[in-house]
């Protein structure tokens, strides 16, 4: 997989700013943009509010560099060559070349040192492509930051979209719900500013953030992250907007400092578990091979180290030595091929073989299952009777907390309002604050006044009902009521916001701003009734995904009935395993262990009222049931779900921090683009198991058939030079794998790399491959009867050699997993490989080759003879392969 290696960073801060300092300095100290108002901050940044001249920004993004961490850049190619050895079988490998350097045995040290040499220089030269593709790929997803800049001193400000690489300290630029903090930042103004710090300080409870140009003594000592008027890069915004300006970059960040230029690496991928299960369970049979042959050819026939250089060669034969290059191979065509015709971006390449494995698909319903806009059915009162005041009240609402808050878009349900409400900005009000929607409040207020009402301030809030009933002045029954009223509604599939409002004395600026304690005693209005559009698209494609064997659950923050009401209209049914059909509500997640957890999990379909940690806990309870999982989501409150899945799957116009923290990025939020990216998994997957079965069920019946032969014979029945010769003949043709075209049926369930069923195809069909070998030691006994000395070994290590490379080609044509005979009638480079291969293991021994590597003619008897045995194998090999999938 394509690797990293550190740098130095190039950010830094501007004289005049407070000097950057050591990671997490101890409290109290000073760090840059901290100490000062927010004109002076600005001052010293020789900045403003209507942000940096174009030719000044120029001007500092080439004296101090691109505002990138210590950066992470592609190793080079001869770097990556000689980190190649650190793969297990390449340093097996090369263990054992230098064993037969230690013995003497010079030929064949050359042998297997050429192979490591080629086995390094085929992955370096591939990952080196794949780490090409992948850094070209993620060009497409690059993040950006809207920056206020102007074209010269005297023009007007405007706001833009560049590269957060292109930012420099004294830019101004505004932050909003799902932005990425691009660098450290001082805050100049704010609407509800809140972020999640996890990645500094450990914690997850979003930290609020708003100007501070008065020292607070109720901060004196307190910690950078502490401080509300500062935010650091590796910070994201949970809600509100804000606008800030940048105080230091690259480098001279805090987040820089803290990871001391190393990146967070993730931890093992399904993929990478699967293939190192059976990497280490063949090197085990690798080391043990050759004390083994030492021990018998000393016991039975009174060898020596003689035969040192052959158990050498007997344990290379079990190695699979084009593995890493069949996987890179294999997964980088795969992801570029994604990229070109579906635009879907593969960002980690173990991940494609993970989308392949997926049979759990956990996903939000809106946008994906239905449209991004819901249309409004009904505003009714507390009654439940039509009122057009209260689509009027959420209608204005939404407008000034859009306006105010500055934020960059309506969610869907504002839209819907403002949609369906006629010209609420006519209205009288004026707005004075807002309070943004955040998933923990689930509410969210915008504080207006009218003109003519001196000295009032009116709070309308809006938001999930119980979240707003809460906050309302009413008493338990009343309260109750209302909560019945919208269960009701909900359980009919409707989407509901509750609105309320209040007036109040109108608070001077000077005395605070208004925050979510004063969303209390409010006076209910009413309901406002949202009803979902299915998408398209969507019924058709769960129908396609669920004959690929991928279970779709939904995780939505949304009532229950309202979830479910969806679900049966596109045909997903709540209880798919019959024992669990009632929609799982967060509250009864909250009271199962988490083994409990895992098993309501596998059962049920649907989840509602989930917040983030609800998700994240949903997806870890399916993973430690064995299922492999993928999770779709695009927004901030998506991001622990994202970070627990086995794939993190984003849209493109995802949030920025939902797009960073996502394995697999899609042209668009269609579970389309989703099945086609499963197939492209499957397609990798199928030809890396293919691969492994073939080439290791083919090496193993070769070792047992050496080895038996080996005691049986009075001489070595093949030259180490002639095995390794042989593996090269067969690693070149395998090749062709990376290349395969899988048959449908292939494709049709999760491709999955179990050891245990590995083991199990490996050893059956290799027990059968040993059979073919040994029945050609009775052709080549026959054949060569009147044979004796140097020439009767000669011979015999050609017919052998020969029968190898035939017995390989045709496994390679006859056990390709998944396909019809139709199919295996088809060309392809595999059939192409095979018959090459073929054509060697004839001819190289009649060439000038063959007595140099000690072998000779053979009569024509044993071609004939061969061709028995080889028409039998086939015969064999068919039917076993036949039961084999009958079975499965």
């Amino acid at each position: 997989m394509p690797e990293s290696s550190a740098a130095a960073g190039s950010g830094r801060t501007i004289p005049g700013t407070p000097a950057p300092v050591t990671p997490f300095p101890a409290v109290g100290t000073s760090v840059p943009g901290s100490v000062g108002t927010s004109l002076q901050i600005l001052r010293s940044l020789d900045s403003g509010p209507r942000g940096l001249v174009e030719a000044h920004a120029e001007e500092r993004l080439a004296r101090f560099g691109e505002n990138v961490l210590p950066a992470w850049r592609p190793v080079p190619w001869p770097r990556r060559f000689v980190r190649s050895l650190r793969d297990p079988f390449t340093s097996v490998l090369l263990c054992l070349g230098l064993v037969s350097a230690v013995v003497s045995a010079w030929g064949t040290a050359c042998v297997i040192l050429a192979l490591v040499a080629v086995s390094c220089l085929l992955r370096s030269t591939e990952e080196h492509r794949a780490d090409r593709s992948t850094a070209a790929l993620r060009e497409l997803v690059a993040t950006t930051a809207t920056v206020v800049r102007r074209t010269s001193a005297d023009a007007p400000s405007r706001e833009r979209e560049v590269p957060v690489a292109d930012l420099v300290p004294g830019d101004v630029i505004r932050l909003g719900p799902g932005d990425l903090v691009p660098a450290d930042v001082r805050v100049l103004r704010a609407g509800g500013l809140t972020v999640h710090q996890s990645a500094l300080t450990g914690e997850s409870a979003p930290a609020a953030k708003h100007p501070l140009d008065a020292p607070d003594p109720a901060l004196a000592g307190a910690g950078p992250f502490a401080q509300p008027q500062l935010c650091f890069q590796g910070s994201s915004v949970t809600s509100g907007s804000g606008t800030a300006v940048i105080t230091a970059t690259g480098g001279a960040t805090r987040f820089a400092a803290a990871h001391d230029g190393r990146a967070r690496q993730r931890g093992a991928s399904a993929f990478d578990r699967s293939v190192q299960g059976i990497s280490w369970t063949l090197i085990r049979f690798m080391l043990l091979t050759p004390p083994l042959v030492l021990m018998a050819n000393a016991a039975l026939r009174g060898r020596g180290l003689e035969t040192l250089p052959f158990a050498v060669a007997v344990a290379v034969g079990l190695t699979p030595e084009m593995l890493p290059v069949i996987v890179t191979t294999a997964l980088a065509r795969g992801a570029a091929r994604l990229a070109r015709t579906s635009g879907v971006i593969v960002k980690r390449l173990p991940a494609l073989h993970d989308l392949g494995a997926v049979d759990v698909l956990c996903l939000d319903k809106t946008g994906t299952l239905t449209e991004d806009r819901p249309v409004v059915e009904a505003a009714v009162d507390g009654s439940d009777l039509p009122d057009p005041g209260v689509l009027r009240w959420a209608a204005l609402s939404a407008l000034w907390t859009l306006q105010l808050a500055e934020l960059p878009a309506p969610d869907a349900l504002d839209e819907a309002v403002l949609d369906a409400a006629e010209h609420p900005e006519d209205s009288a009000y004026e707005g004075v604050a807002a309070l943004p929607f955040d998933p923990v409040r689930r509410v969210a207020t915008a504080v207006l006044r009218r003109p003519d009402r001196l000295g009032v301030h009116t709070l309308v809030t809006k938001g999930a009902v119980e979240a707003v009933l809460e906050r309302c002045a009413l008493d338990g029954d009343e309260r109750e009521r209302l909560l019945a009223l919208a269960a009701r509604k909900a359980e009919s599939g409707l989407r509901l916001l509750a609105v309320a409002r209040a007036d109040r004395p109108a608070r001077p600026a000077r005395h605070g701003g208004y925050t979510p304690a004063d969303e209390r005693g409010l006076t209910f209005v009413g309901l406002v009734a949202l009803r979902d559009v299915p998408a398209p698209s969507a019924a058709d494609a769960l129908d396609v995904l669920a004959r690929r064997g991928v279970t779709v659950k939904v995780l939505t923050g949304d009532h229950p009935g309202t979830a479910a009401r969806v679900c049966e209209d596109l045909g997903l049914r709540t209880d798919p395993a019959g024992g669990c059909g009632e929609v799982v509500t967060a509250e009864l997640v909250d009271t199962l262990s988490d083994a409990e957890l895992a098993r309501v999990a596998d059962r049920a379909t649907v989840f509602a009222r989930c917040t983030p940690e609800h998700k994240a806990r949903i997806v870890s309870a399916l993973r430690a049931a064995g299922h492999t999982t993928g999770f779709l989501g695009d927004g901030v409150n998506d991001l622990p779900a994202l970070h627990a899945a086995d794939v993190g799957i984003c849209p493109r116009n995802a949030v920025d921090v939902a797009r960073e923290a996502a394995d697999v990025v899609l042209a668009e939020k269609d579970l389309t683009a989703i099945d086609r990216a499963v197939l492209a998994g499957r397609h990798s997957s199928g030809n890396i198991a293919t691969y492994l079965r073939i080439t290791l069920s083919s090496n193993l019946g070769n070792v047992i058939a050496m080895l038996t032969a080996g005691l049986m014979l009075p001489f070595l029945p093949m030259l180490p030079a002639q095995v390794l010769v042989q593996n090269l003949c067969f690693d070149a043709a395998q090749l062709a794998f990376a290349f395969d075209h899988p048959g449908a049926s292939a494709l049709r369930r999760p491709a999955v790399l179990r050891s245990r069923d590995f083991l199990r195809f490996i050893t059956g069909f290799g027990l059968l491959n040993a059979a073919a070998d040994l029945a050609t030691f009775g052709v080549l006994a026959l054949a060569l009867h009147n044979a004796a000395g140097t020439d009767g070994e000669a011979a015999f290590h050609a017919g052998w050699f020969t029968e190898n490379l035939l017995t390989q080609a045709l496994v390679m044509v006859l056990l390709r997993t998944g396909r019809s005979a139709a199919e295996r009638r088809a060309g392809g480079p595999l059939r192409a490989a095979a018959g090459g291969l073929a054509v060697v293991g004839v001819l190289l021994p009649l060439t000038p080759l063959g007595p140099l590597l000690g072998m000779s003619a053979l009569p024509l008897l044993y071609y004939l003879l061969l061709g028995s045995v080889l028409g039998l194998y086939a015969v064999g090999l068919t039917a076993a392969r036949r039961r084999y999938e009958r079975r499965r």
